[in-house]
């Protein structure tokens, strides 16, 4: 038999390792090496967050008010269509940006810019196009963080099974361990920070395939068909 924690963990992983709208995001950040930290420490803090939510028993207040889930469910549906779009609006008009690896770990550092951050680099430069991503002049392009921390909350917190898979069935899970729901807790919360952390900063390694515009414009194409039928499934009534 599993020890509650390792029973956390399991379930944790299960329930988190999914295409979705939140890990697209955090993927979406790695790639770029963007606010990576901060947007991982953001995902998993709030999965802690919920964690001990459902396990202290706020899981029952959600069954007992659905209404507070329709509220969530509404609020989210309309973030990610919006998200969607803007997705999409990438896809279709690229803003001449492409995704330019910084050299390899041996070559000197810039001071001006980020340990590990990706580039973005004009459409003008001809070497850029042609893949040759080492000989293209560096030109810092960085979304700001507030906007990018906003967005990784919103992905979060007004998604709507979160509360029904995070803090409901996990938290009644968690409490049928009786004494040992914090050690499964644990286990669940642990499982959150390896994924987050290993999803964004294992990201990088994906940057050899999306040093070009047509592979981010398939990026945000697929990141847009996601997040919009996401939405839309939110607000569909369901079938038995």
């Amino acid at each position: 038999m599993f020890s509650p924690v390792l029973a956390g963990l399991g379930l944790g992983f299960s329930l988190i390792v999914a295409i979705g709208a939140q890990n697209l995001f955090v993927l979406r950040q790695g790639l770029r090496r963007e606010h990576v930290l901060a947007v991982a420490a953001i995902c998993a803090v709030s999965d802690a967050i919920l964690i001990a939510l459902g396990v202290s028993g706020v899981g029952y207040v959600l069954q007992a008010l659905p209404w507070l889930v329709d509220v969530v469910r509404w609020a989210g549906a309309l973030f990610l269509v919006a998200y969607g779009v803007l997705a999409a609006r990438r896809a279709l008009k690229p803003s001449g940006a492409a995704l330019a690896a910084r050299a390899d770990a041996d070559a000197p550092e810039e001071p001006a810019a980020g340990a590990g951050e990706f580039l973005l680099e004009p459409a003008a430069s001809a070497s850029l196009v042609r893949g040759d991503v080492r000989t293209a002049p560096p030109v810092t392009a960085r979304t700001r963080l507030i906007p990018v921390l906003l967005t990784c909350l919103a992905l979060t917190w007004l998604n709507p099974h979160v509360y029904l898979d995070t803090v409901f069935l996990l938290g009644t899970v968690a409490n049928t361990h009786g004494d040992d729901r914090w050690l499964f807790a644990a286990g669940a919360m642990a499982a959150s920070v390896v994924w987050f952390f290993g999803l964004a900063f294992g990201a990088r390694l994906l940057g050899r395939w999306l040093s070009t515009p047509r592979a981010w414009r398939i990026l945000d194409a697929v990141i847009a068909v996601v997040m919009i039928g996401l939405g839309v499934s939110l607000v569909l009534p369901t079938t038995a």
